[in-house]
């Protein structure tokens, strides 16, 4: 299963980076580095990182949470191309959540951002998309949030977090991110979209 092996890839590279700043400092994103000094592979290696143990723990929750849906159906559609998929609707979410921060802050060295949110956002939303009948449980909230209100809800904080502050999570990443999740969903199976609303009503 994909979205556990990723799950497992990321825990443990978190896990170092916690004890050793050298390795958390090489990861992150950082645009000006990538800017000035081309280092590329911060495009997708700080989605390897996180801020902290509950930054980890609550995106890794929810990739294992929505995951396997995702897994599931592209797996159905798509047979062995599903496994393909999955990875660059993940991998994909976070080069293109970077975009924005990119363009805003390669200027600006001391912006940085860590954490999957980007990936784990264009999962939850490419969910959204295959299952909108779907409902949402925060925080042992007996009553469940549907699916498509969540992700409203979701973009909006997402939006409202990014304009806020620096905190070394990429608040806009959450926002992109579920961009990229949608469209990529809908790209790769336009009848996507019919079924969707097929469940919606």
């Amino acid at each position: 299963m994909l979205t556990i092996l990723i799950i497992g890839i990321t825990a443990i590279v978190s896990f170092l980076s916690f004890n050793r700043r050298d390795i958390f400092d090489k990861l992150k994103f950082n645009a000006y580095y990538i800017h000035q000094r081309k280092e590329y592979y911060r495009v997708l290696s700080y989605g390897l990182i996180h801020a902290d143990w509950m930054h980890l723990l609550v995106n890794m929750f929810v990739l294992y949470s929505f995951g396997d849906i995702v897994e599931q159906v592209f797996n159905a559609y798509f047979g062995f191309k599903g496994s393909i998929y999955f990875l660059l609707l993940y991998i994909g979410g976070i080069g293109f959540s970077t975009l924005f921060d990119f363009g805003k802050y390669k200027n600006d060295i001391y912006y940085n951002a860590v954490g999957a949110s980007g990936a784990v956002s264009a999962i939850v939303f490419s969910s959204i998309i295959l299952y909108p009948a779907g409902k949402i449980f925060l925080f042992f909230i007996p009553i469940g949030i549907p699916a498509p209100i969540f992700g409203l809800l979701y973009l909006a904080y997402s939006a409202y977090m990014a304009k806020r502050g620096r905190d070394n999570i990429g608040h806009s990443a959450h926002f992109w991110g579920a961009i990229f999740g949608v469209v990529f969903t809908i790209a790769i199976k336009p009848e996507f979209i019919k079924l969707f609303f097929e469940q919606l009503f």
